[in-house]
């Protein structure tokens, strides 16, 4: 498929407390066409995160990137640094909240309803790192029928903000959801893995989980250091096949 012309702005999205801004980008073709939620990773909806939106707009789909730390840290965005991974983290681990996330990304959802080239029900989500945890949550939202979760750290001990570990909401999702994970990734150990395999298959998720050997955390990334082309484009592949579902 040829990559489509897109257009690309920013938006924002109301919450009861705030206004949540978003990175929206969507085909100049007229047509009506599925959504997509990009869920950043810690370092903000910053250049790979917008070009993953972008990618995926050119394939055919509305796609927005709501700023996950908008209540913490407004416009942040950081490069892929150590001092910028400590900050990110704890806007991530300590200042962001389960049910406020998923409150943005039906927020995300509700917008995309709102725009006359997207169908009404037809939604998935992506989400790296941090936002590969939150995609696992976004996947339980009733609209969601598709999700990419890469790379989430802490599915199977902890949740955003405090409480039982997100993987004990796996009996909730309504859809299919494929997880990403390098098998030398330091922070998510294979056992893990193994644990949220065990789940989705005990409560009959429709489901894949792709282990790509030789890979790291944040494989994905081109602007990483643990960047991997050949995974990276399997997984790309894998996606796109995934979203295709909501045609």
């Amino acid at each position: 498929m040829t990559d489509l012309s897109i257009v690309t702005t920013k938006v924002n999205l109301p919450q009861d407390d705030c206004q949540i801004e978003a990175y929206l980008a969507k085909p100049t073709e007229t047509g009506i066409y599925p959504g997509i939620v990009v869920l950043q990773e810690i370092f903000g909806v910053n250049v790979h995160i917008r070009d993953v939106t972008e990618r995926i707009a050119k394939l055919g789909y509305v796609a927005i990137a709501p700023a996950l730390f908008q209540r913490q840290a407004p416009g942040f965005e950081t490069g892929y640094t150590r001092e910028s991974m400590e900050v990110g983290r704890t806007y991530a681990w300590s200042q962001t909240t389960a049910p406020q996330l998923l409150s943005d990304i039906q927020a995300a959802i509700n917008y995309l309803k709102t725009l006359p080239e997207v169908k009404p029900d037809k939604f998935g989500c992506i989400g790296f790192c941090f936002g590969g945890h939150v995609a696992y949550l976004a996947a339980t939202l009733p609209d969601i029928q598709v999700t990419a979760s890469f790379y989430g750290a802490r599915i199977t001990t902890s949740t955003p903000g405090g409480g039982e570990p997100t993987i004990t909401r796996t009996k909730d999702i309504p859809g299919t959801i494929y997880t990403f994970f390098g098998i030398e990734d330091a922070s998510i150990p294979q056992t893990e893995v193994d644990q949220i395999v065990e789940e989705l298959e005990k409560y009959h998720i429709s489901h894949r989980v792709f282990r790509y050997d030789g890979s790291e955390h944040g494989f994905f990334c081109d602007r990483r250091a643990s960047y991997n082309p050949i995974a990276a484009a399997d997984a790309w592949e894998q996606v796109q096949l995934l979203f295709s579902l909501l045609r």
